[in-house]
């Protein structure tokens, strides 16, 4: 059973999770860096993650889409700000290629991964641009989804 904790935001404009997964970071490192390993949990089911392409090293890019049951896809475009193999991964959307300005800038993501007691403390963090961005990420469920998506990164994470 995952640990589930509550994180205070660090920032203004953050949205935060973190859980105690059952798995070395290292595992846990590798589902957020590995395509063929993020597809399989990266999207809350029953939406599917059909296409992933990760240069996982600071100034990389990243092209995500996921799929809704519908069959809508959902394409992102981001850039990695920073890269600590096991300890740290921070992105954004707020350039599409390496210093491609987006359209519309929406958060930027900070993921760290910490060892604790032969398991991982993973904490994702979501600092948005605006106000109104925070605000509507919390009502798309980012709590629920990201929640679901930590459950899932465990599970196939406890796999490898």
């Amino acid at each position: 059973m995952t640990a589930k904790t509550k994180a205070a935001p660090a920032a203004k404009r953050e949205l935060v999770l973190t859980r105690l997964i059952d798995a070395p970071r290292d595992k846990v490192f590798r589902c957020w860096t590995e395509p063929e390993l993020l597809k399989q949990w990266f999207a809350p089911r029953p939406y599917t993650t059909p296409h992933a392409e990760l240069d996982p090293r600071t100034g990389g890019a990243n092209f995500i889409v996921m799929k809704s049951p519908e069959g809508e896809e959902m394409p992102m475009h981001g850039v990695y700000l920073e890269v600590v193999k096991n300890e740290k991964i921070v992105f954004t959307d707020a350039f599409t290629r390496p210093w491609e300005p987006s359209d519309k800038p929406f958060f930027t993501g900070i993921l760290t991964f910490e060892d604790e007691d032969g398991k991982t403390r993973y904490t994702a963090r979501a600092r948005h641009w605006t106000d109104e961005d925070c605000a509507a990420h919390e009502k798309m469920g980012f709590h629920e989804g990201w929640g679901q998506c930590a459950d899932q990164l465990e599970a196939l994470a406890k796999t490898l």
